[in-house]
């Protein structure tokens, strides 16, 4: 499986090769490329559907393909060196320092080094060079990618409330809502999850080659899994904006938003959670106090509302006990 970065980097120095080296043969070709012939074929296709706005007959990119041999006949420009506008530079600066937040995505120190030569060289203020300290865990899913590696994990599942040690094949990285999640086929599951990367405790990249069924690897992301596994139970909260905070830091889907995001007037928001025990659920609950209300199920509603009521109990016995000493 090679990672799509790895292909667009032969992509874009495929065409600047062909013209150094006009009427290559298709052996030459791949064994300097180090692709076999069906992949120099596949790429070869690829670029004759790439080019410049318009995307007609003579903006796109085009070849002479005579005999075994390969010559190109428009580059649509992609032999020049790269010239950005001021819009297109403060798109792309905008892009970067998002990104460098975000863990698991790109490497911090290279996404600064690249933000500092655009700023550079459109004459912009330099933003501060330090670079945030990456996880080893979330460098060590990176690498495991760039390598097509099997990788082992140790996961803190908010869910379970537990820790899990697991092998997984990474498949990519993908961005859902304000965070990212790494992509894989998960062994012990023997299917797809995504992994929160800052739920990702510790990460070990294996000799072992990454190995996810071909199916996995071609079907879309499936961002379905971030509402958790569907064979468990789940819940619908209203959520006031004072326990806001658990919307970031438990696996929600969001179905009411709040005044400030054109919805409920009272700043409550309503959100599903999916959990694997009920007393598990009922004492995250009973923690936010009137803050988190149970709407459905009905169960979990009961044991909340009798835990709070056993607690009370217990807090007037225990009263009671001190003034009667």
């Amino acid at each position: 499986m090679t990672p799509v970065s790895t292909r667009l980097i032969r992509l874009l120095n495929m065409i600047p090769y062909f013209q150094a080296n006009p009427r290559v043969t298709y052996a030459k070709a791949a064994a300097d490329l180090g692709v076999t012939r069906n992949q120099l074929q596949a790429d070869i296709n690829q670029l004759w559907m790439c080019g410049l706005p318009g995307y007609g007959p003579g903006d796109l990119i085009d070849f002479e393909l005579s005999g075994d041999t390969i010559k190109v006949t428009f580059s649509a420009g992609m032999d020049q060196p790269l010239r950005l506008n001021s819009s297109e530079a403060s798109g792309l600066l905008v892009a970067l320092r998002a990104l460098v937040d975000i863990p698991g995505v790109v490497d911090p120190a290279a996404a600064l080094s690249a933000i500092a030569k655009i700023e550079a060289a459109a004459g912009t203020t330099a933003m501060d060079a330090s670079a945030p300290i990456e996880a080893e865990g979330a460098a060590a899913v990176r690498e495991a990618l760039r390598e097509s590696r099997a990788v082992s994990i140790e996961y803190y599942s908010a869910s379970r409330d537990a820790l899990s040690a697991r092998v997984v094949d990474p498949i990519r990285v993908v961005l859902v809502g304000d965070h990212s999640y790494l992509e894989a086929w998960c062994r012990e599951a023997e299917g797809v999850r995504l992994f929160r990367f800052d739920r990702i405790v510790d990460a070990r990249v294996l000799d072992a080659p990454a190995v996810p069924p071909n199916p996995a690897v071609d079907a879309p992301s499936p961002t379905a899994l971030f509402d958790a596994d569907p064979s468990l139970p789940s819940a619908t909260l209203r959520i006031s904006p004072r326990a806001a905070w658990m919307l970031e830091y438990f696996p929600m889907r969001v179905l009411v938003v709040p005044e400030s995001s054109g919805g409920s007037p009272d700043g409550y928001c309503v959100a599903t959670m999916t959990y694997a025990a009920e007393d598990w659920m009922a004492r995250q609950i009973l923690g936010f106090g009137a803050d988190v209300q149970v709407l459905v199920p009905q169960s979990l509603a009961d044991q909340v509302r009798q835990a709070a009521v056993d607690a009370l109990g217990a807090y007037a016995g225990l009263g009671t006990a001190v003034l009667d000493s």
